[in-house]
């Protein structure tokens, strides 16, 4: 599973994290301005805009886990099994496969004003990749710096959602996961006052505890709550250091250990990556389970203008610093 969280301080920051039990291969992708998308229902598109992202390529094709674009829009795909339901071609709607959806937004969509004018008209199909890599159940966090949405193809149809929280988990749907967010309004990350009786003499004797109740476990809906309430109250500065290792620490918050969700026997899922992308500057971050130094790729110090992806592994392996 996977929670996506936006972050805002001088620049605007997009993250996640990518919770699974093994792992694809995943690299860090840079499509340039020229690489050909060639799309399954909707013909070939040769320019369009820059974008970096997370990505597991295939036949030199990359399927985006996340990406944000050289103009600064952000989206996310998130596994939404159950959920999820995708249509045939429909004559007259815009038909683009699962795997097409984020390309097919970030290379026309400078904000997410343009992204809700293409949502209008879109389809999303269940057409394969190919039959090793069939459709996934997802759905979709798309923010810029000013606005967040939800996307999410369901039996209804393609519903899309304001999402003032700029927080995305797994299941149930998203309006459920807000409404949940009504059951923790008593939550502060100040100190309770006595609210039981005034006929006690209650006091507080520890720090942290009108934060009593965040959920703690690993299920999506408390993932949900827990990093929408550390997204909505995190502090930091304006620079680039500290507003980076503030997003890394809220996501942190949902971080999954090996072994505390198994997923059969002797297998489970984990935090494979935590990302941050500053949106306004293209640079990408990450970790990884096995590796929690902090790397960077900038979109901007590489060709824009090519037509080939730009890849780079994953560092893996934890990159310890001795001090003696």
């Amino acid at each position: 599973m996977c929670t996506a969280v936006t972050y805002k301080t001088k620049d605007f920051y997009f993250g996640r994290t990518l919770d699974y039990d093994f792992s694809y291969g995943e690299e860090i992708a840079v499509t340039p301005r020229n690489f050909v998308f060639r799309y399954s229902f909707m013909g070939a598109m040769t320019n369009h805009y820059a974008m970096i992202g997370i990505a597991h390529i295939e036949e030199d094709y990359p399927l985006y886990y996340d990406a944000v674009n050289e103009k600064g829009l952000g989206m996310a795909g998130l596994n939404f099994v159950g959920n999820a339901d995708y249509k045939k071609d429909i004559p007259g709607r815009d038909n683009v496969a699962v795997f097409e959806f984020i390309p097919w937004i970030l290379s026309q969509c400078a904000t997410v004003g343009e992204a809700k004018e293409l949502l209008g008209k879109i389809n999303l199909t269940d057409r394969d990749f190919n039959e090793k890599l069939p459709t996934a159940q997802l759905h979709w966090l798309i923010a810029d710096r000013t606005e967040a949405i939800t996307v999410e193809s369901v039996k209804e149809g393609v519903m899309v959602y304001d999402n003032p929280a700029g927080v995305l988990a797994n299941n149930p749907t998203f309006r459920e996961q807000m409404f949940q967010l009504n059951n923790y309004m008593h939550l502060s990350p100040k100190s309770p006052q006595n609210h039981f009786s005034d006929k006690l003499p209650l006091s507080v004797y520890g720090r942290g505890m009108g934060t009593i109740g965040l959920p703690g476990d690993l299920s999506s809906q408390s993932r949900f709550v827990r990093a929408a309430f550390v997204k909505m109250n995190a502090v930091s500065s304006d620079s680039e250091n500290e507003s980076v290792s503030q997003l890394f620490h809220i996501l942190g918050s949902v971080d999954q250990q090996r072994g505390c969700c198994e997923v059969e026997n002797g297998k489970y899922e984990y935090t494979i990556y935590t990302s941050c992308c500053n949106g306004d500057k293209g640079i990408y971050y990450y970790t990884t389970y096995d590796n929690h130094q902090i790397t960077a790729v900038d979109m901007h110090k590489e060709n824009l203008d090519g037509g080939q992806l730009i890849r780079y592994p994953l560092i893996q392996g934890e990159q310890i610093k001795r001090q003696n």
